[in-house]
């Protein structure tokens, strides 16, 4: 069989991509607290959110993986790329992808949460945010530092789970459960990005100051990836040599 093309690597970061945000945000948006959390327990609340997000990583990292690496996130790419594992030349391809995808999904989870009287996607629309548009109220110092830690750990899974000389066929299980237990870390925090895609993707629809805060999730996530993608190169260059 031969190997997938450029244009066959980027349609699945598109589908990946899109699929994640739409799902992850899709959940937060639509169903978390459905319809009103005070007066049923219909919603699926902060642990239907983790879950969600880490579920689509790991269908979508099963359904398309294979043929792109399934990244479906900026940091991701940065971070493979920084540990050796992907070409710089394929880096700027992936990452508009990835964006362009985001902005898709947040563009079709718009026009559906619109049906519903009453929607206004700028009280939050699953965005992230520090300060005031923290959920949990946190500080700009305190947001920064959970997603960089975070996404270290993210990246640290992922380079490990999908290393040559891990188990075969497991890596999106593992990687799937990480994303949701960020997720239930870090929700209250930021509402967890460790995605650059994902956090641009509803803010951009949630406009104000949701956009205006953006900045930190591409930042945070971005130095958490090479944080994690530079010291893993360095551990997998002390590993010992196998028959």
């Amino acid at each position: 069989m031969s190997s997938p093309t450029t244009a066959h690597k980027l349609a699945a970061e598109f589908l990946g991509t899109f699929v994640l945000v739409f799902g992850g945000c899709g959940s937060a948006v639509l169903a978390a607290n459905f319809p009103d959390a005070k007066t049923n327990t219909l919603g699926i609340g902060l642990l239907g959110v983790a879950l969600a997000f880490g579920l689509t990583v790991l269908v979508m990292a099963y359904a398309v993986g294979h043929i792109s690496g399934g990244h479906f996130n900026p940091a991701v790419t940065i971070g493979a790329l920084l540990a050796g594992r992907m070409p710089a030349k394929d880096v700027a391809g992936y990452i508009v992808t990835q964006i362009v995808a985001g902005l898709a999904a947040g563009g079709v989870l718009f026009v559906i949460a619109s049906g519903k009287a009453g929607f206004d996607a700028s009280a939050g629309f699953a965005s992230n945010g520090y300060g005031d548009h923290s959920p949990g109220g946190y500080s700009l110092l305190a947001c920064l530092l959970i997603e960089v830690v975070l996404t270290a750990v993210f990246l640290w899974v992922i380079l490990g789970t999908t290393d040559t000389r891990a188990p075969k066929g497991f890596a999106p299980i593992a990687i799937g459960l990480a994303l949701t237990l960020i997720h239930l870390i870090s929700i209250p925090v930021t509402n967890t990005s460790v995605n650059p895609a994902r956090s641009l993707g509803v803010a951009a629809y949630a406009g104000g100051p949701y956009l205006g805060q953006v900045w930190l999730f591409f930042v945070a996530p971005l130095v958490g990836a090479a944080i994690a993608g530079l010291s893993y190169r360095a551990l997998q260059s002390q590993a010992p040599a196998t028959n």
